[in-house]
């Protein structure tokens, strides 16, 4: 769908979309890591198209950088056109590294499942459709997993989606970035329909749902790597 988007884009094309789920009202995890003295930590998270989840974490104070990538494969696949296939094992995915003492692993999972992305979607996503667009958790510790599976349960029983969630949980599995040419995209591209129909809401959601947790100018990639 986004390849048909880019395409039409160099036309002056316009295509209708259905917009992706409006934010819930989620509540916050009640299990969450407790406080350390690290600086640095990261999670890893897919919910549909990377464009929309990376622009979403860009946006959240106390994150220090949100790379667009690919996990769940191996990395001789972790390329666009091969992942596009929805063979390859992978899900579009983001790297989020943030700093634990001014956000929690459990408050960024809040954002993941409120504005982020619809996690009771099976496999797709607004638009998208294929198993590179799971919903899917990539813990890179046994604690991230143990908060993970306790939200969701937690999220489950009290019935804040009209469907169970369909996350999964992924452990042991690598990250590879994206292209140069993903990164960045709903800061570079905010006019592109796809972006305007399915991604700019969340950002809209984000500012309303969680206004302390919103920045205004967003951590970017391109910005991390001018330095």
């Amino acid at each position: 769908m986004r390849k048909i988007l880019l395409a039409l884009a160099a036309l002056g094309c316009s295509l209708l979309l259905a917009p992706t789920a409006e934010a819930r009202a989620v509540p916050a995890p009640a299990q969450d890591e407790a406080a350390g003295a690290a600086s640095s930590e990261v999670a890893v998270l897919a919910g549909g198209c990377f464009w929309g989840v990376q622009g979403v974490f860009q946006h959240v104070n106390g994150v220090t950088s949100a790379v667009s990538g690919y996990a769940g494969g191996e990395k001789a696949t972790a390329e666009y056109e091969t992942v596009s296939t929805g063979k390859s094992g992978h899900a579009e995915t983001v790297k989020i590294t943030f700093d634990p003492r001014r956000i929690s692993y459990g408050q960024i999972l809040q954002i993941y499942f409120s504005v982020a992305h619809d996690p009771t979607e099976l496999n797709e996503q607004g638009p998208d459709i294929g198993t590179q667009y799971r919903s899917t958790i990539f813990p890179t510790s046994a604690e991230q997993a143990r908060i993970a599976k306790a939200y969701i349960a937690q999220l489950d029983a009290a019935h804040v989606y009209g469907a169970k969630i369909v996350t999964t949980i992924e452990p042991d599995r690598s990250f590879y970035p994206a292209e140069a040419y993903h990164q960045d995209f709903l800061t570079r591209h905010p006019d592109n329909l796809y972006i305007v129909i399915n991604d700019l809401p969340k950002i809209a959601d984000l500012k309303a749902s969680f206004p302390d947790r919103y920045r205004a100018d967003p951590v970017l990639v391109s910005a991390s790597a001018q330095k």
